[in-house]
């Protein structure tokens, strides 16, 4: 059998001008990230240095838990911290001290940087390095920025990968590496396909426990499940790991693609992946093709919140038949997100970064059929008669690799059809 065999390359918009914005912008800040990654690393504990503001953040977005005990907290900084009447290090490591005694499950402790302690100056990485080798071997203590100066709000994960990477052991070993944070079961399905493949040394990162034995070397290759980790992906090819780039796993051809990248890279023939995924590729296809009745034909707007935007828009543009009228991100990293814009068809505005009023102007001259954004946008734009969909609910909810497409396109297309009932229902 002959090896799978490269896809021509498409005519699209890796090369098509970029529309670079730098104004007002308007998302959430990197302390969300927390809230999906202390449920997926199950030994980890996240203590925010910040203040009563982040806490409330994290409450409010997280919720209470009431039955366990939350893998998240906030170490708040006083007026007399932040007036430098008081000594916040020995105040945190205190606080720390105190919290690890407390909770012997942690095994790995983020501290994370907030836009007050950031203003402040506080070194946390100092802190980090002084506590980890207090409380080494049980705890490996680190830190990265969840401030929301200047960033997004996925970049939280992404600081906060990054930051393990320096501290993973070598290996020699022969491995794939999945890079990015998923739901449990989308994982498990992914890692059940690549099994099915024939390839068998498959690690994960995050991992959901720190004994997992994770390590890096140069021959780990690795494959990003989601296109906003820039930051890993450069702290991982210093550590002399290689890319596999591929089109992300959003619907059927993302999905198909980005295994397709992985099984070239480890030789896999053709009839096995068509044996592996001809199915999960058809059951959906199908839930695609019922899901997107509603979306074809249709126009769609992204303003730039998740990093998610590209990928996607190649997903709703092909899959869905959507016709893309802007599609604006906060960055545009052409090493991670090139194989999307290879598929994606000219035509569209590509927008980096935002000055969120002239963004505004254009949605408003376009009116598109559906705006996807962030929630602070989103009401003021539904009042003024256009659908919207939320951004941040396509980072929290299960949207990758095949089982899921269909529920990846209903996301888009239930707005439309809310609209269309409440405008049968009031007979306009």
């Amino acid at each position: 059998m002959t090896r799978l065999e490269r896809n021509p390359p498409a005519t699209g918009c890796r090369n098509a001008p970029i529309l670079k914005e730098r104004g007002q912008h308007e998302v959430f800040c990197g302390l969300t990230g927390i809230i999906w990654l202390h449920r997926k690393m199950q030994d980890a504990f996240f203590l925010v240095v910040g203040s009563r503001t982040c806490a409330h953040l994290l409450q409010s977005a997280a919720g209470v838990m009431i039955f366990a005990e939350p893998r998240f907290g906030t170490a708040i900084l006083e007026e007399t911290d932040l007036a430098g009447l008081a000594d916040a290090q020995e105040e945190l490591e205190r606080e720390v001290d105190r919290l690890l005694a407390r909770r012997s499950d942690i095994r790995q402790l983020f501290l994370v940087g907030s836009c007050p302690s950031e203003v402040i100056k506080l070194d946390l990485a100092r802190a980090a390095e002084r506590l980890s080798a207090r409380h080494a071997p049980h705890v490996r203590v680190l830190n990265y920025s969840g401030s929301g100066i200047e960033t997004t709000f996925t970049e939280g994960e992404d600081a906060c990968l990054a930051s393990m990477v320096p501290a993973l052991p070598e290996t020699a070993e022969r491995q794939l590496l999945l890079v990015g944070a998923l739901p449990d079961v989308v994982e498990d399905q992914a890692l059940d396909l690549l099994q099915k493949l024939g390839i068998e040394n498959v690690a994960v990162l995050p991992a959901r426990r720190a004994d997992k034995g994770l390590a890096i070397g140069p021959n780990t290759v690795f494959a990003l499940t989601q296109p906003f980790l820039g930051g890993t992906h450069a702290a991982l090819e210093r550590r002399g790991a290689r890319h596999v780039p591929a089109p992300f796993p959003f619907g059927e051809e993302g999905t198909t693609a980005w295994l397709a990248a992985v099984a070239r890279e480890f030789g896999v023939d053709r009839a096995r992946f068509d044996a592996v995924t001809s199915a999960p590729r058809a059951r959906a296809r199908r839930a695609i093709r019922k899901a997107a009745e509603a979306l074809h034909g249709k126009s769609v707007f992204f303003f730039p919140d998740s990093q998610l935007e590209i990928p996607l828009a190649r997903f709703l543009t092909r899959e869905c038949g959507m016709e893309a009228i802007e599609i604006g991100a906060p960055y545009i990293h052409k090493g991670l997100v090139g194989p999307d814009l290879d598929l994606l068809a000219p035509g569209p505005t590509l927008a980096e970064g935002q000055d969120v009023e002239r963004q505004l102007d254009r949605c408003r001259a376009e009116s598109p059929d559906l705006t996807v954004c962030g929630l602070g946008l989103a009401n003021p734009l539904e009042a003024e008669g256009l659908a919207t969909k939320w951004a941040i609910e396509l980072v929290f909810t299960p949207v990758h690799f095949y089982e899921q497409a269909g529920d990846l396109a209903g996301l888009f297309s239930r707005p439309l059809r809310r609209r269309t009932a409440l405008h049968l229902g009031t007979g306009s």
